[in-house]
């Protein structure tokens, strides 16, 4: 299944083109099997072969959230592990920011792992002995930068993912959250336009968890990454994945934006996935708002916003504006057409957060403020 249209692959910074990964001694005859039509379980009973990945081909944007998500066995890490050419696909093609991966000679596939692409894994990936300074400065060390040079970079990025103080600790010393900090961090310093990301926070305790996507979420805002996200988790693709692909042993059921998955399901697969989904998570306003400046609102959400981040604010507002990336009130959104929004697509009733009675908010009494001035909602990108 295709993501999108295919103008030309150099427009996204991953292009994968009918990659099929095939494990074991056989390669060909199960291709062939596959190209025939047969799935996976009777190609590995028939050749005794494993199908990794099966006709895959996505599209990936530049400076979004590429979620990947599906079970145990889907193809996930397989996936992911051939964009930097870690696994050799048994055919298809692979382009990054334009140029054929697996046309690459050994020297140039060694710096284009050096420069373009880095990764962070679910295992963390620490070296025991080095100090946390020391383990987010090797990749830079490994590029063949000074050890000043290095240990400031590393030092910039320890501070940004908030374990400042800790540049003298070793891996044994830290929690499980701060490890993957510093796996993050280490990935950040590389200062590549790609990052590739292994169910990078599958490991960690739910809360660390949470404060981590929280993290990630806002560091892109900042920084403006190709991020490739693994997981098998749905609410964290709802929450940090700009567009999501679902796979099935080793095959795309669907590719969209959250919302569309949730809502328009494309088989029975992906439906199971989204049938317990807070679909107040996956639903955003600028699918639901009432378009048009109008009159001004007490306080304004950005487009990207949430239904469960807009569902608080109903409690003391009839109305809340809508602002594009500019602050510019473009929309606004009530009560009502949120819960009509949800009623649509979720079991039973949405309750909506008691209020006492107010009179109607006037544009000339109050100033339109972000959500960050009022206190009230902390946005999530998209």
């Amino acid at each position: 299944m295709t993501d999108a249209t295919h103008n030309s692959d150099s427009e996204y910074a991953i292009a994968m083109r009918g990659v099929t990964k095939i494990f074991g001694e056989r390669p060909h005859a199960a291709l062939a099997l596959l190209h025939a039509g047969h799935a996976k379980a009777e190609v590995q009973a028939q050749t005794g072969n494993v199908v990794g990945l099966d006709d895959v081909s996505l599209d990936i944007a530049r400076g979004q959230i590429f979620v990947v998500m599906g079970l145990s066995g889907s193809g996930k890490s397989t996936l992911i592990r051939h964009v930097n050419r870690l696994i050799e696909p048994t055919s298809g093609e692979i382009v990054v920011n334009g140029t054929d991966v697996l046309k690459m000679s050994r020297d140039e596939l060694r710096r284009f792992r050096r420069t373009q692409v880095t990764m962070v894994f679910q295992k963390f990936g620490l070296l025991p002995h080095r100090s946390v300074l020391d383990n987010v400065a090797y990749g830079l060390e490994v590029r063949g930068l000074g050890r000043r040079q290095r240990l400031d970079g590393a030092a910039k990025w320890i501070e940004t993912v908030g374990l400042a103080g800790y540049e003298n600790s070793r891996p044994r010393q830290l929690s499980g959250g701060q490890q993957q900090r510093v796996g993050l961090a280490r990935a950040l310093a590389m200062d590549t336009d790609i990052i590739l990301m292994d169910e990078a926070f599958s490991a960690l305790d739910p809360l660390i968890r949470s404060g981590m996507q929280e993290q990630l979420i806002q560091l892109q805002q900042e920084l403006n990454k190709t991020i490739l996200f693994i997981t098998h988790d749905f609410d964290e693709a709802l929450k940090i994945g700009d567009r999501i692909a679902v796979l099935k042993d080793g095959a795309v059921q669907q590719v969209g934006r959250p919302e569309e998955i949730v809502l328009k399901p494309a088989n029975d697969h992906v439906e199971e996935f989204v049938r317990d989904v807070n679909k107040a998570r996956a639903i955003k306003v600028r699918s639901i708002m009432e378009r048009g400046a109008g009159e001004g609102c007490a306080v304004a959400v950005p487009m990207e916003a949430r239904c469960e981040d807009v569902l608080p604010l109903f409690a003391e507002h009839q109305w809340v504006g809508v602002a594009d990336a500019s602050g510019q009130q473009v929309g606004r959104i009530t009560a009502k057409q949120v819960i009509r929004a949800l009623a649509r697509h979720t079991p039973g009733s949405v309750a909506l957060p008691e209020a006492p009675p107010r009179e109607p908010e006037r544009a000339q009494e109050r100033p339109i403020r972000s959500p960050a001035e009022s206190g009230s909602i902390t946005a999530e990108a998209g």
